[in-house]
């Protein structure tokens, strides 16, 4: 049998699915990815709303990922780079501090802001010089502990950890205690030292886009929903069967596999709120942090702060709520809307959409970075991807795609059940 007649089928066509595909073409196969939805991109996806794209959930590309250096064309997306740095809001006043190595403008601001001590400072800089050696192997092997113990232990004040790190990284993590793993911290923090956050020009839809597109011999379809994966058979929804050789899932796993019902994965969720203002106070592209213990927002950014596709008079802002909240959807937008003035100044702002993401970050310990391929196989024809078997990252989701489908490729090409195929679709 030729490698181009075998039966691949990828479910999910978010980043991790698209490079499995991506992968499988590479080595002469032809996959076809089955999509729930209208479009690719899973997590990662855009929508035009009144001229605006708007990101599902703010989020950004760190170009130092090192999956997306490999499988992304970074000039082609037309990277939009964020000031690598914070604008605080506290008490009716704001301070902006950042790594002054990549930004010499952010030099004297950070130096003269009140926000942590001398102290703090000169541990920022260690912290930087630590992570900056650090190899990444080690970053997934140290002993975990929560990233809130891990600043403590490393000596940084309550102050700048209640002022910078909590508001910076609960905006990350999507969770307000910073609990998650000081592997993961680690990971972000060096990615963000060693690169710089940035936003396509035509949002972060341009990513999975991307991918999508650079597919020639890969089929999709959109709207095909699976609701049971049965080794070498697909059950629709519509209870109709698709025959495979091999399957690769790349969304979640657990409501698919009848022997995975009990292993369901935990998820951080999130609000996004973008309204249209009237001007920009932050006048720069810099994430604006809330550090006030009792306020609901975390983080805003003003994405017309950086160049787009989409021509507009106004502002566009986006608000990031990782609190859990009991609001109506009407309460919310109000006291979003509230504490934008309170906290920021920041006044007349319209509504445009909310994005509620019950499923934003998968909630996940013993973090990893590395995957071999035989350990995203499940069964003799059925893989697993997905940022989930690794840490909760667009990177993981590159790196677990690439190996589920090399695994794939292992188990055809080392012939392990050739033969068994063979027979069974002559």
């Amino acid at each position: 049998m030729k490698k181009s007649e075998y039966k691949i089928h990828i479910i999910g066509a978010g980043i991790s699915g698209l490079i499995a595909a991506k992968v499988l073409e590479e080595h002469g196969y032809h996959p076809t990815i089955l999509e729930a939805t209208k479009t690719v991109g899973g997590r990662v996806k855009s929508d035009i709303v009144e001229g605006y794209t708007l990101d599902h959930g703010f989020q950004v590309l760190l170009t130092s990922y090192p999956a997306a250096k490999k499988y992304l064309d970074f000039k082609t997306l037309d990277l939009q780079e964020l000031l690598p740095g914070a604008t605080i809001f506290q008490q009716g006043t704001s301070q902006t501090i950042g790594d002054p190595l990549r930004k010499l403008s952010l030099l004297f601001p950070t130096i003269f802001s009140s926000i942590g001590s001398i102290s703090d400072k000169i541990k920022i800089l260690q912290l930087n010089m630590f992570l900056r050696k650090k190899d990444l192997n080690k970053i997934f092997t140290a002993p975990e502990k929560t990233t809130l113990q891990y600043l403590q232990d490393f000596g940084f004040s309550d102050k700048i950890i209640k002022q910078f790190f909590k508001p910076f990284f609960s905006g990350i993590f999507l969770e307000p205690n910073l609990e998650t793993s000081s592997r993961m911290f680690e990971f972000v923090y060096k990615m963000f030292g060693n690169g710089f956050a940035a936003i396509p020009k035509n949002g972060m839809q341009a990513i999975p886009n991307q991918l999508f597109t650079s597919l020639k011999n890969t089929k999709i379809q959109f709207e095909t929903r699976v609701k049971e994966v049965k080794n070498n058979t697909l059950i629709l929804t519509d209870d109709s069967n698709i025959e495979t050789h091999f399957t690769i899932i790349a969304t979640e796993a657990s409501p698919l596999i009848s022997n995975l019902n009990n292993q369901e994965i935990a998820w951080k969720s999130c609000d996004t709120l973008y309204f249209e203002c009237e001007n920009n106070i932050l006048k720069k592209p810099i994430i604006g942090l809330i550090a006030d213990e009792n306020s609901l927002i975390n983080n805003i950014f003003y994405h017309t702060s950086i160049v787009t596709s989409n021509k507009n008079k106004k502002d566009l802002l986006s608000v990031t709520v990782v609190k859990s909240h009991p609001l109506s959807e009407e309460n919310l937008i109000k006291t979003v809307q509230n504490e934008l003035e309170k906290f920021c100044g920041i006044k007349h702002t319209t509504f445009i959409k909310r994005y509620e993401i019950k499923k934003a970050l998968p909630k996940l310990s013993n973090l990893e970075y590395k995957l071999s391929h035989t350990e995203t196989q499940l069964n003799s024809s059925v893989f697993l991807a997905g940022d989930v078997l690794l840490n909760g990252s667009l990177n993981a989701a590159m790196i677990a795609g690439e190996k589920a489908a090399i695994g794939v490729i292992k188990t055809l090409e080392d012939s392990l059940i050739m033969e068994e195929l063979t027979s069974e679709y002559q």
